[in-house]
């Protein structure tokens, strides 16, 4: 049997082909339920159970773990789920894998499905062309499950012809005949780094029920290498954590621990659960995978099944010693990498626009934060006594001030990104909402950060201000305070079910505060109370914390939505023209 460059190229080809239809029905899935995959992973990962249940779900909607365990790591490096939670998602995860090669096994191989491609694809083709955006989502989906099946009939077409030629089976054999220990090893270790190569557990698995399918290798060899492929599909949450904070690498180590505790027990057991497998499919009449090799990709299914339903019931129970174990084998590098940090935000690890929103939407309230507690500093610069302390606390807020910089620069980049996939038109403004909160905020933040100037330059210039001027600027602090506190509960809830009311009555009250100080500094000017020099700074002062109070108002705005089509226009332009 020839089976020369151009017959290896086709196999490739046809491998790409079926994984191409997958990650298009994935992320035509995705889309279609996208705001819903939020909500699932929000509401029922209270405890260590229902996270398996809602990773197994979300794994059967988008037929993919990677998808799944990529999304865990990023929830939890976005502090949307913790460690414990996001080990019953993966360990869910786990076991929706397994439908996939269900799903693969009854309808790629027991019935001819792809006979019915094209007509799937004239059908899905003309709602690709749809305004509705729903629609598009559907014809997506439909062209991605009529090519997974296409690119599946192929890869069964590509193969050697083993059949007709054994001989070709010389070079398996080789390794099958070193010995039960050493041969499942091998070919552990064989669909492990297939994993790894072709980024993705079900075209392994796919692979590995072609080739026994086609008598390629048999049953015992097969589930040896779906063990491998377990440990295999790890690698792609391990790579998406790289980027991430300490958090995220921990999320990712369990799931790497899990997947090989359970292949090494399994290592040991293997030949009681193929026994077993082997005297259930004897009994329901579908053959024996020993011998049959068209039996065999069903036989892989149940060992697939039963392995990770094992796995999960076996060392559910033991999560919290799996969590202290990542914790121990990814030690944080100091106190505050222990805290959430913004650099993970660039690492394009969410799939849908929604998830990904999603975490920007996190990431704008914890960049609140940091502006908050600006302001909460400059108030103790401004009335510290001590020189000395006024200096460290002038370089606390110019290290916040350049820190806000870079969370501004890299949201917007972000969201750049996000902005040229397809996005829904929800999806269009609550990304355009996030950006002009993100402006906003770095905004407020320069705010501050030109009042710890003006407060040095009182230092330097020897400037004492007035009990009067040090009680209205005191006061004018807890009215900005106060509208910072409503801004952070505003960007910490539902965008839906925030209301402006407050926000626009504390901006009032500042506002009326600020034209009372005015007249009363002029009033003070004129009557030469205190000096011009305390007068310019003053007043410099309170009109930029005035400004300061526009920016947070905005925040609410642009959280509500309450942005003039105009200025939601220039945002995005703007944004990655400064970019």
């Amino acid at each position: 049997m020839k089976f020369g460059l151009f017959d290896l190229l086709t196999l490739l080809g046809s491998l790409g082909f079926f994984i191409y239809g997958m990650k298009i029905m994935s992320e035509g899935i995705q889309k279609i339920a996208g705001e819903r995959l939020r909500q699932i992973l929000g509401a029922m990962t209270q405890n260590r159970f229902l996270g398996v249940f809602t990773g197994f779900l979300i794994t059967g909607l988008v037929q993919s773990s990677s998808a799944t365990t990529v999304m865990t790591v990023s929830f939890v490096n976005a502090g949307l789920l913790s460690l414990m939670q996001s080990a019953g998602v993966m360990m869910g995860a786990n076991i929706g894998t397994t439908v996939t090669a269900w799903f693969l096994s009854i309808l790629g191989f027991k019935v001819k499905i792809a006979t019915i491609a094209l007509p799937v694809i004239a059908v899905g083709m003309p709602l690709m062309f749809f305004k509705k955006q729903k629609f598009k989502n559907i014809g997506e989906f439909l062209i991605g499950f009529a090519l997974l099946f296409l690119g599946l009939d192929e890869l069964k077409n590509s193969v050697p012809d083993l059949k007709s030629n054994p001989e070709a089976l010389n070079f398996v054999t080789q390794y099958v005949d070193l010995g039960w220990f050493a041969s499942r090893l091998i070919f552990i270790g064989i669909g492990a780094i297939l994993t790894i190569l072709i980024q993705s557990s079900s075209a392994a698995m796919a692979l590995t029920l072609v080739m026994c399918n086609e008598g390629w290798i048999p049953f015992d060899i097969g589930a040896a290498m779906v063990l491998g492929e377990n440990i295999g599909t790890t690698i792609t949450a391990e790579l998406a954590s790289l980027v991430g904070n300490v958090h995220a690498k921990r999320s990712a180590r369990i799931h790497s621990t899990f997947n090989i505790i359970g292949v090494s027990w399994m290592f040991f057991l293997l030949p009681t659960y193929l026994l077993v497998i082997e005297k259930l499919m004897i009994k329901s009449g579908t053959g024996d995978p020993f011998i049959n090799p068209e039996s065999v990709p069903i036989a892989l299914s149940y060992f697939h099944t039963a392995f990770n339903l094992s796995n999960v019931i076996l060392l559910i129970g033991f999560v919290p010693l799996l969590v202290k174990l990542a914790v121990r084998l990814v030690p944080a590098k100091s106190d505050e990498d222990e805290e959430f940090h913004l650099e993970y935000i660039g690492t394009e690890i969410m799939r849908t626009a929604d998830l990904s929103l999603e975490e920007a939407r996190k990431e704008v309230a914890k960049f609140g934060k940091t502006t908050t507690k600006m302001a909460k500093l400059l108030r103790l610069q401004l009335f510290e006594q001590r020189e000395d302390q006024r200096d460290r606390l002038y370089e606390r807020i110019k290290k916040y001030e350049e820190i806000t910089d870079r969370m501004e620069e890299e949201i917007s980049n972000y969201l750049v990104k996000v902005s040229e996939g397809r996005l829904t038109e929800s999806a269009s403004i609550r990304m355009r909402s996030i950006l002009s909160i993100s402006n906003d905020l770095e905004s407020a933040a320069d705010r501050f950060y030109q009042i710890s100037v003006q407060i040095q330059r009182k230092t330097r210039k020897k400037v004492v201000f007035t009990n009067d001027q040090n009680e209205q600027l005191r006061y004018m602090f807890v009215l900005v305070d106060n509208a910072l506190d409503i801004m952070l509960e505003n960007l910490r809830k539902d965008y839906l079910k925030v209301s402006l009311d407050r926000a626009f009555e504390k901006e009032m009250e500042i506002n009326k505060f600020r034209n009372k100080m005015r007249k009363a500094h002029l009033k003070s000017i004129e009557r030469n109370e205190y000096s011009l020099k305390s007068g310019i700074i003053y007043n410099e002062i309170f009109l930029l914390l005035e400004r300061a109070s526009n920016h947070i108002l905005n925040v609410s705005r642009a959280i509500t939505g309450e942005v003039s089509r105009d200025d939601e226009d220039e945002i995005m332009p703007q944004a990655a023209m400064d970019r």
